[in-house]
C-alpha cells in the first residue's frame, strides 16, 4: 500500500510541476517546459532498467510507470494546445540526443582510461547499456507519439464532447503499445522477468486513469481554448495534424458570424442545388421565410447588444424546432428562411411550429417576441430558387401587413389568422 501511495505522489508531483512551467510558457517560455522533460528522459529510463518496487500485481518501476507515462500525457497536452510542430521538437530532440550519446561512448571507450585515487573505474558496460535503452526507448517514444496523435485525432469523431475519455483511450492504447516494444528490449538487455510485463501494464494503466484525470482537470480549471492554426510542416507528422482543428474550422466557412447558421451565400449555392435536385428527383421542396417581428424596436429602445442576444435566442430556437433535415439561414438583418424537403402543408405546419416555440421561449418571451412567416413550394411555376423565394417573400409581407405573428402560404384559407400578443410597438 505504500508503494501504491508513493507512486501517485510521485504522479501527481510530475504533472503539478510540468504543467506549471507548460501554464506559464508565454512568459518564460517553451523552451522551459521541453528541457524539463528532456532532463527527466535519463531518469526514466535508469529507474526503468533497474529501480523496481512490489505490488499486488506485480513488479513495477517507477520511471516506467510514473516518469514515462506522465511524458505521454505531457507531449498529448503540447499537441493539443500547441501543434504537431512543437510537439515532434522534444521527440526530436530526444532522438537526436540519445544518438550523439551512443557515438560520444564508442568514441569515450578509446580512452586509455587512468583509475581514481580509490581504485575505482568507469563502468562503461553499464553506459553502453543505458545508452542503448534510450535509443530503443526513444525510437518507441517516436512511434508512440504518431500512433497517440492518431487514436486522438480518431477518436474525435465519436468522444470530442467526452475529453477524459478521448484522452484516456489514447494513452492508455500507446502505453500498452509501448510496455510491450520496451519490455522486449529490457528483457533481452537486463533480463527482465515476464512479471515485470504485466505489472507495468497493470501499473501504466493505473497511470493513464491518473494522468487523464489530472489533464482533463487542469484543461478545463486552468488552460485557455484558443484553436492553434497550422504553421505548416514537413515531415511525417504532417499527415497526422490540424484534421480536427480544420474539421472546426471548416464547420465556420459559409456561416453567420453572430448566429452560426448558414448565410445567404449558402442560402443562394444551397438552395438552388436542393431546387434542382427536387425538380429532378419528384421529391417536394418548401421554402419558409421568417421574420422578427418589430425588431427595430427592440434595438432602439434596448440597444443592438440585446438586440444580437435576440437574434441568437430566435436562431436557438429555428435550429431546435426545426430538427436535422431541413437547413436553416441567416439571410437579413432579422430575416431567416429554412429549407424545408417537405410538402407545402407540413412545411406550413413547420411554420406554426416555429410561431409557437418563439413565443414560448424562455429566451424570447421576456420581450414578447414574435415572428411571421411566408411558405411556398416548389411546383410547376416555381422552378427556381429566385421563384420561390419571391412568392415566401410576397407572402411573408402580407403576414406582417395583416397583423403580424402568423404564417401565411397558399391562398383559399391556407392562411392562419391568430390573435396576436401584446408586441413592442
Amino acid at each position: 500500500m505504500l508503494n501504491a501511495v508513493l507512486l501517485l505522489a510521485e504522479a501527481v508531483l510530475y504533472f503539478g510541476a510540468m504543467v506549471t512551467l507548460f501554464r506559464f510558457r508565454r512568459r518564460i517560455g517553451l523552451g522551459v517546459f521541453v528541457c524539463a522533460l528532456g532532463v527527466m528522459h535519463f531518469l526514466e529510463t535508469y529507474l526503468a532498467s533497474v529501480f523496481y518496487v512490489a505490488l499486488p500485481f506485480g513488479m513495477v518501476s517507477p520511471g516506467s510507470a510514473v516518469l514515462f507515462s506522465g511524458k505521454l500525457a505531457m507531449l498529448l497536452l503540447l499537441y493539443m494546445k500547441e501543434d504537431a510542430a512543437t510537439v515532434r521538437q522534444p521527440i526530436y530532440g530526444l532522438l537526436l540526443g540519445n544518438a550523439l550519446m551512443i557515438g560520444l561512448v564508442l568514441i569515450l571507450r578509446l580512452h586509455a582510461i587512468s583509475p581514481l585515487p580509490d581504485g575505482k573505474m568507469p563502468d562503461i558496460g553499464f553506459i553502453d547499456e543505458m545508452g542503448w535503452l534510450m535509443v530503443w526507448g526513444t525510437s518507441l517514444l517516436f512511434v508512440d507519439a504518431i500512433l497517440m496523435i492518431l487514436v486522438y485525432e480518431n477518436l474525435g469523431a465519436y468522444l470530442r464532447h467526452r475529453p477524459f475519455a478521448r484522452i484516456l483511450a489514447s494513452v492508455a492504447c500507446v502505453l500498452t503499445f509501448d510496455q510491450a516494444g520496451f519490455f522486449t528490449a529490457l528483457h533481452f538487455v537486463a533480463g527482465a522477468p515476464i512479471e515485470v510485463f504485466f505489472g507495468g501494464w497493470f501499473a501504466k494503466m493505473a497511470a493513464a486513469l491518473a494522468y487523464s484525470g489530472m489533464l482533463v482537470v487542469y484543461l478545463r480549471r486552468v488552460e485557455d481554448h484558443d484553436v492553434t492554426l497550422p504553421r505548416g510542416l514537413s515531415d511525417i507528422f504532417d499527415t497526422l495534424t490540424y484534421r480536427e482543428r480544420y474539421e472546426e474550422l471548416i464547420k465556420h466557412v459559409g456561416r453567420d458570424g453572430l448566429t452560426g447558421l448558414l448565410h445567404r451565400g449558402s442560402f443562394d449555392a444551397d438552395g438552388e442545388a436542393a431546387v434542382a435536385a427536387g425538380i429532378r428527383t419528384a421529391k417536394p421542396l418548401s421554402l419558409l421565410i421568417v421574420d422578427v417581428d418589430h425588431f427595430k424596436s427592440i434595438n432602439d429602445r434596448f440597444g443592438h447588444l440585446e438586440g444580437d442576444k435576440v437574434l441568437k435566442s430566435v436562431a436557438a430556437v429555428l435550429i431546435e424546432t426545426v430538427g436535422n433535415e431541413n437547413q436553416v439561414f441567416r439571410i437579413g438583418g432579422e430575416e431567416f428562411a429554412i429549407l424545408c424537403p417537405q410538402p407545402h402543408s407540413l412545411a406550413r405546419l413547420l411554420g406554426e411550429g416555429i410561431r409557437s416555440a418563439v413565443k414560448t421561449s424562455a429566451h424570447t418571451s421576456r420581450f414578447n417576441i414574435t415572428v411571421s412567416a411566408g411558405v411556398s413550394t416548389v411546383s410547376e411555376t416555381t422552378r427556381c430558387l429566385a421563384d420561390i423565394f419571391a412568392l415566401a417573400d410576397q407572402r411573408l409581407y402580407k403576414a406582417k401587413s395583416s397583423g403580424r405573428d402568423r404564417v401565411i402560404g397558399e391562398p383559399g384559407g391556407d392562411a392562419t389568422i391568430r390573435e396576436t400578443t401584446p408586441k413592442i410597438a
